[in-house]
């Protein structure tokens, strides 16, 4: 049995599952492609680089991401340790600075004995135990070698980046400190908020639908390998801020502009809407707007987002963009441990897999790279109990029919239901996670999970 393991791609989910696979004793060969080759959307070559928002997610207990960060704590996770540790100030979010998350995954990684990291392309899938994290922004010619071996072509979508500002650029004379509800939860004021009358929101809007887009291309609707859209272009679960403005009017002030919890206080009326902008490196000189992730030309997404009050003078660090997406149709793919149906030593992990948002890419990749090693070790492989969300979300994603297949977020709906459905939701909230927890308790005490027994 070969006890060498090759991870490709070097994102959250493939560092998640090297680091977990060389702790049970694997000798890791962990590949990333930049910079030899780069993408739309990284900045960078550094390993677990986040290119979208900064935030991981909720802290509140209650919500479907801070029952997530439980179950990875308990599960050794290094990317949650190394989050926590590079946090910024956001309120009842753990948000990251960047720069700081991304040196601190590698340096851990770098340090651990049995992970060896390889700067290269990886064009075809290799023999031997591999796990595959490569991501939505997987290069033309490994997403080819997975289409040939699914036998599917691939699915994808279009997601986008949010525009970064400059703080030292921002109007505070105008826009405020502030956490939404921080005078009830008693929490510090970490956001930056720029409001908005009702004239000021109605004529923002009206331009930001009028404003240009980037076209998509033909290159990036087939991109090279004859790819089908899945349920039209957007993922729902980030749409473009100028899409969701189409929509309706007022659709912005019950997202992302929604100016419930804030008070104003340079002026005493309440703002029709707020933009928010959240800290996004250490320093506290970079904010990027929350929810507006955009397509717009760079000189439209300039003219019209300094229609903002207090952003009448922004300087943009980084403009927004769109990039595709693609993933696999796992439930014809994979099984709930991750594994491929097709090839036992092969797995998927990362947003490749269909699952969303950072937290879901460090799941998936704790969990293939237990199963990998397990694999290795000629261990029973793991499948956490669907009562618990990591087990909920690859269940969905592996389980899901394939004609309904979406990327999904941990949230949750994922759950099986609760006996008495017709609670309030902060109730109903509470009570998923006091069975998730209990559920994991006993999952815990009768599974040897960790290296060591422990």
């Amino acid at each position: 049995m070969n006890t060498e393991l090759t991870i490709i791609g070097g994102g959250l989910a493939g560092c998640e599952a090297a680091f977990q696979a060389a702790e049970r004793g694997i000798d890791v060969l962990l590949y990333e492609m930049r910079p030899e080759s780069t993408t739309p959307a990284h900045k960078t070559d550094k390993l677990a680089e986040l290119v979208c928002s900064n935030s991981l997610g909720s802290l509140l207990p209650d919500r479907a991401s801070g029952l997530l960060m439980d179950e990875l704590s308990r599960c050794n996770s290094l990317l949650l340790k190394v989050a926590r540790i590079s946090a910024v100030p956001s309120g009842s979010s753990l948000s990251v600075d960047r720069e700081a998350f991304s040196k601190g995954i590698e340096e851990a990684l770098k340090n651990h004995p049995r992970i060896t990291t390889i700067r290269k392309e990886v064009k075809q899938i290799p023999d031997g135990p591999v796990i595959i994290a490569s991501g939505p922004l997987t290069s033309p010619g490994l997403a080819s070698s997975i289409a040939n071996f699914t036998g599917k072509d691939n699915l994808f979508f279009f997601d986008a980046l949010a525009p970064i500002i400059r703080k030292e650029s921002i109007d505070m004379s105008i826009a405020f400190s502030a956490s939404r509800f921080a005078w009830e939860k008693n929490e510090t004021a970490d956001y930056i908020n720029c409001p908005l009358n009702r004239e000021e929101f109605e004529r923002f809007v009206n331009e930001l639908t009028k404003a240009e887009r980037i076209p998509l291309t033909g290159d990036e609707v087939n991109i090279n390998h004859g790819v089908k859209a899945s349920k039209g272009v957007f993922f729902e679960g980030c749409l473009p801020i100028e899409e969701i403005a189409r929509r309706g009017t007022r659709t912005l002030c019950f997202g992302p502009m929604r100016p419930i919890g804030l008070r104003n206080p340079h002026k005493e009326q309440k703002p029709y809407a707020v933009l928010q902008l959240r800290q996004d490196n250490l320093s506290a000189t970079l904010y990027n707007m929350v929810g507006f992730q955009t397509n717009l030309t760079f000189a439209e997404q300039k003219r019209v987002f300094r229609m903002i009050p207090g952003l009448e003078k922004a300087e943009f660090e980084r403009f927004g963009q769109m990039h595709r997406n693609t993933f696999i149709s796992s439930p014809d793919v994979l099984l709930p441990s991750l594994q491929t149906r097709l090839r036992p030593d092969l797995f998927f992990a990362g947003q490749i897999t269909g699952v969303e948002g950072y937290l879901g890419n460090i799941a998936s990749g704790l969990l293939a790279g237990i199963n990998a090693a397990n694999y290795l070790n000629n261990k029973d492989l793991v499948i956490f109990p669907k009562g618990t969300m990591l087990g909920a979300l690859c269940r969905y994603i592996t389980e899901c029919p394939s004609s309904n297949f979406q990327p999904m977020k941990a949230n949750f709906g994922l759950l099986p239901e609760l006996e008495d459905r017709f609670v309030m939701r902060l109730e109903r909230a509470s009570r998923y996670v006091t069975r998730a927890k209990a559920v994991m308790d006993d999952f815990m005490a009768n599974i040897m999970l960790f290296s060591g027994g422990t």
